[in-house]
């Protein structure tokens, strides 16, 4: 009886880990992110940088209950003559608008095929509400590196990889 015992704790200990582990795709992404950088890769390997820059700024968030959220501005970031919204005009408007974006939603981790599904519930591009945005992942000590399927450019048409790297918040 008493092997049975030590036998059954053992395989325990032995299977809490594995347990673990089996959770630790979403938990790997909980907490806060800043972005470091967001690359795009043309299809010979060349990085280059559009209008949002060398350096934009942003966070994204991923809490345990399934929810997420991301936004970021261009670098340069936007400016307007005013800080009364009603008196700034059309152009640095629009200016605003194409150098910030941001939207939420839920997710999901497939960590085994190394991919997480942002279901956008709302987004600054109403367009984009409803959509599933699937991204690559790759995570390393404290940052995750999330990249887009290859998609055209929408400056210059040529297929690219978007790579999106982001740094844990402590």
């Amino acid at each position: 009886m008493k092997i049975y015992r030590i036998c059954i704790m053992v395989f325990t200990l032995l299977a809490i880990p594995f347990l673990c582990f089996a959770q630790g795709g979403k938990e790997a992404f909980v907490g806060t992110w800043k972005l470091i950088s967001i690359e795009s890769v043309r299809p010979n390997g060349e990085v280059v940088y559009d209008i949002r820059g060398r350096n934009p700024k942003g966070l994204i968030m991923y809490d345990s209950k399934g929810y997420m959220s991301v936004q970021y501005v261009r670098d340069p970031p936007p400016t307007m003559s005013s800080r009364d919204f009603r008196k700034v005009t059309p152009e640095e408007i629009k200016d605003a608008y194409v150098g910030y974006y941001a939207y939420f939603g839920t997710y999901e981790v497939n960590e085994k095929e190394g991919f997480v599904v942002h279901h956008v519930q709302v987004s600054l591009r109403p367009a984009e509400v409803g959509i599933d945005y699937k991204r690559s992942f790759k995570i390393s000590d404290n940052r995750i590196t999330l990249s887009t399927p290859p998609t055209p450019s929408a400056t210059v048409g040529e297929i690219r990889i978007t790579r999106l790297t982001f740094e844990r918040v402590k």
